[in-house]
């Protein structure tokens, strides 16, 4: 089932359709347009949540601004028709194959992804032309009982997806439990209103994003959580033989967060860990360079290996495998092999 809008004039026409949601945005000023005028729109896909779709309406507006048609191409991916644990449907790529075969199909032209969602490991044919302005990378803690995380009781049950925000949690405090959640933003807001948690843990931009951040209990400092890898920060992939579509979003990309999330990017792909591992980074241009914190921890929050780097705005890869290289040293193989045979948080 999928709905088409088009816009007539002022207004948007619904007309339902076939399998994928269409929805198509004229441009400003067609004149302006990188396009060609008797060319169909530039076809953005992305996934169906209220989170991703907001995220693709802000990059279809921007490129509407710009000059070119956009058409936005709603795809269910595996980890949207699951409510399985991550790791038991796939791990890595279960929010993003989907939209990538598309593109690879050439069925649309663009992708927008959260980037804490997109594999390191680079797709042939396939590449992340830009990547715009990054929201907050910070995490929230939700909770009706408590100002802060050191706030709650023990044995309190605090609800997360991440392996990353349990291990960090389990560090401080190892007297919580913590459990797994499924879910878009809704529905683990009204998990925690049903009493099933005590408190959430969740990304402060996607509550912003979808204007709920009034929930928000307490911002949480990095020094006390490291975010994932691209958190905050959205990517812009395109077929990489594709020129028109590269120009026509090549305005989007803003450098320093660009140069900041290649080498958190870096740094997880160089550790081989994926984006389901215990690794937190916070990666970010200071004048003239880039400063890069990266953690890996045990699934039990009882070790936590830690490295701080700096280097040129200009080589954020090779600063991200330097990163890596210290962690290593540390035995940060070791950590990330552990995690992988135990049980992942579900």
């Amino acid at each position: 089932m999928s709905v088409v809008f088009r816009a007539r004039g002022s207004g948007v026409v619904f007309v339902e359709s076939g399998f994928h949601v269409v929805i198509t945005m004229p441009s400003v000023d067609a004149s302006s347009s990188t396009r060609s005028s008797n060319r169909s729109p530039l076809r953005l896909g992305t996934r169906g949540s209220a989170l991703a779709r907001w995220q693709a309406q802000w990059v279809a507006a921007q490129l509407q601004r710009l000059g070119t048609d956009v058409q936005l191409v709603i795809i269910s991916t595996q980890g949207d028709v699951s409510s399985q644990p991550l790791d038991q449907i796939g791990g890595q790529g279960v929010f993003t194959k989907e939209i990538q075969r598309a593109l690879l199909d050439v069925r649309i032209d663009v992708a927008v992804h959260s980037l804490k969602d997109l594999p390191t490991e680079p797709v042939d044919g396939l590449t992340l032309a830009a990547i715009p302005q990054r929201d907050s990378n910070h995490d929230v803690l939700i909770c009706r009982q408590a100002a802060d995380i050191d706030g709650l009781p023990a044995g309190s049950r605090v609800g997360t997806g991440s392996n990353r925000r349990r291990a960090q949690l389990l560090f401080h405090r190892h007297d919580l439990v913590v459990r797994g959640i499924r879910g878009n933003v809704e529905t683990r807001l009204r998990k925690l209103d049903e009493g099933q948690f005590d408190a959430l843990i969740l990304a402060e931009a996607g509550l912003r994003r979808l204007g709920l951040q009034q929930h928000a209990t307490w911002v949480i400092p990095r020094s006390w959580m490291l975010p994932a890898v691209g958190q905050g920060a959205l990517g812009i992939e395109i077929r990489n033989d594709d020129r028109q579509t590269d120009q026509a979003v090549a305005p989007l990309n803003h450098l320093e967060t660009s140069a900041a999330v290649r080498a958190e990017r870096s740094m997880l792909r160089a550790l081989r860990a994926g984006c389901l591992a215990p690794v937190g980074v916070w990666a970010r241009v200071e004048h003239d360079s880039i400063r890069l914190d990266g953690i890996v921890l045990s699934l039990d929050g009882t070790c936590r290996l830690a490295v701080s780097v700096a280097g040129p705005l200009s080589e954020p890869v090779a600063l991200g495998v330097l990163a890596a290289e210290r962690l290593a040293a540390q035995g940060a193989a070791d950590l990330i092999r552990q995690s992988r045979d135990d049980h992942d948080l579900s």
